[in-house]
Formats: structure tokens, sequence, C-alpha cells
């Protein structure tokens, strides 16, 4: 992965880090519900963009390297993982 792309993850991550902590401010300081469920959206769609990207880098990288190996146990591998985290998004 290059540098600027994981900084990239990182500092939104970070970013999020920091909503996390508002949140948890806003629930302590028995702020309006509708208010800390508009930051609770906001910090999910934030965690899917980088769950997407995430997601993006790894068939790139390491789903495309099983393909172009050759190996069909490395290729059933990487397929088997996607499978997995796609049957748990469902739950």
């Amino acid at each position: 992965m290059a540098k600027g792309a994981l900084d990239q993850k990182i500092n939104r991550l970070r970013r999020i880090e920091g909503q996390v902590r508002g949140i948890a401010q806003m629930v302590t300081d028995d702020r309006y519900c509708i208010d800390i469920l508009h930051q609770v959206q906001a910090v999910k769609s934030a965690l899917a963009k980088v769950e997407s990207q995430i997601l993006k880098d790894h068939a790139a990288c390491c789903v495309s390297e099983a393909i172009s190996s050759g190996d069909p146990a490395q290729q059933k591998e990487k397929f088997d993982e996607l499978i997995d985290l796609f049957e748990k998004v469902k739950r």
C-alpha cells in the first residue's frame, strides 16, 4: 500500500476516533438524543468509507496477487475470506 494512501486512512480513522470521543461527551453532557444520533450516523458513514477503501485495496493487492499466482489454494483462501466477510455483514 502506498504511503499516501496509508496516511489518508490513518487520518480518517483518527478523525473518526475524535468523533466517537465527541459522542461520548455528548452522552455525558446529556445532549439531545437526535443530535447524538446524527453524530452516530456520521461516524457510521465515515467508517463505511474507510471500510470500502480497505476492501478496494484488498481486492487490488491481495486478491489480485492470489489470482496472478495461479495457485488454486491461495485463490480459494482469498475468495473464502471475502465470502466470510460478506456473510458477517448480512447478520
